[in-house]
């Protein structure tokens, strides 16, 4: 008989184990019951800030003094990027960046110009460019802080043109002398 004490006492164990895990379970069950509300998803605002590149363009002193007249490039860009809808109908504000460098030895005028789907002119940026060693940045502001987003929502393509105010034949003393233009835009936007 004293063989059966240990194994009577080990499922007795066991038993008691099990009905304690079931009545455990079922209280949780019971206790975590809510209404739930699901029109909470209405209630949410999601307001990312998206930042991407625009424009990179570069050219060499030696194009700048092969350039007869003033005007070095003018070169319209596609950019449907801001007139899509899935950005237009969200963007809310935001800025774009305009970086300049200049390492030739020419006094340079950039201008940007946005355009919409039929090329009018939306938003002018005038850049003034000094000889080298030269940079610049500029932060243009659209929205509630700054020009209106309406010109953000309609452009679809971007000019760039690049005017020598300087002469045709000096050269500067850095290696591989350039002016490069580069843009950015982060912009705020309502997902939902």
């Amino acid at each position: 008989m004293r063989q059966l004490r240990p194994v009577f006492g080990i499922a007795m164990i066991k038993f008691i184990k099990s009905i304690l895990l079931c009545t455990l379970s079922c209280l949780t069950l019971l206790s975590c019951i809510e209404d739930q509300d699901f029109n909470q998803y209405d209630e949410i605002g999601v307001t990312p800030n998206l930042e991407a590149s625009i424009l990179y363009v570069e050219a060499p002193e030696s194009l700048v003094n092969d350039t007869n007249g003033a005007n070095i490039f003018s070169r319209n860009f596609n950019f449907d990027a801001f007139s899509s809808d899935v950005f237009a109908k969200r963007v809310l504000d935001g800025t774009i960046t305009y970086i300049v460098e200049n390492t030739t030895s020419k006094e340079l005028q950039v201008t940007v110009e946005l355009l919409d789907a039929d090329d009018n002119v939306l938003d002018t940026e005038i850049i003034p460019v000094d000889p080298t060693p030269y940079s610049l940045q500029r932060d243009v502001a659209y929205g509630s802080s700054g020009r209106s987003i309406d010109i953000i929502k309609n452009t679809s393509s971007i000019r760039v043109t690049a005017n020598n105010l300087g002469n045709t034949t000096s050269t500067s003393n850095e290696p591989e002398p350039k002016i490069i233009l580069k843009s950015s835009g982060q912009f705020r936007v309502e997902i939902k």
